[in-house]
């Protein structure tokens, strides 16, 4: 038999429930904690850090894209996500039932904005040209995001 070396890195306490983890471009372990709604990432030698998510998400796979972000499964809220490696990028999602657009910023901080129009449930949220985001709308429209410069 192959003699092996284990080590254990706590990352979180027990309940906030480590369950799968994927190797990033940035060469991190890159980790979600299902029941603490966050995306861990792990240099061995370093502290862990985190990104909140909203708490009750429930992250689960996760896996590295051809974009070198991070790409990962909110089971509970029925959606995915996507994190970059380089942690200097805000991340941006729709919330359908919310009728609502938000933000993360790399150090947790949220940022929800209202859509002017009721019920109009954003689908999907993507980049366009001049640093502008764009979401479909059901009521049959599009919707141009214009962020501040270095808001979210």
């Amino acid at each position: 038999m192959t003699r092996v070396s284990i080590d254990e890195y706590p990352v979180a306490d027990s309940a906030a429930g480590p369950y799968a983890l994927a190797a990033g471009a940035d060469g991190a372990l890159w980790f979600t904690l299902v029941h603490g709604g966050r995306i861990g990432r792990l240099v061995p030698g370093e502290e862990p850090t985190s990104h909140r998510l909203d708490p009750a998400c429930g992250p689960t796979v996760i896996t590295p894209g051809p974009d070198r972000a991070l790409w990962f499964t909110e089971y509970r809220a029925h959606r995915i996500g996507r994190i970059t490696v380089d942690g200097d990028g805000t991340a941006w999602f729709t919330e359908w039932g919310g009728n609502r657009v938000g933000a993360i910023t790399p150090d947790g901080s949220l940022t929800v904005h209202g859509l002017p129009t009721p019920h109009s449930e954003p689908h999907g949220i993507a980049p366009g040209p001049v640093g502008a985001l764009w979401t479909a709308l059901k009521i049959g429209a599009l919707a141009r995001i214009t962020p501040a410069d270095g808001a979210p």
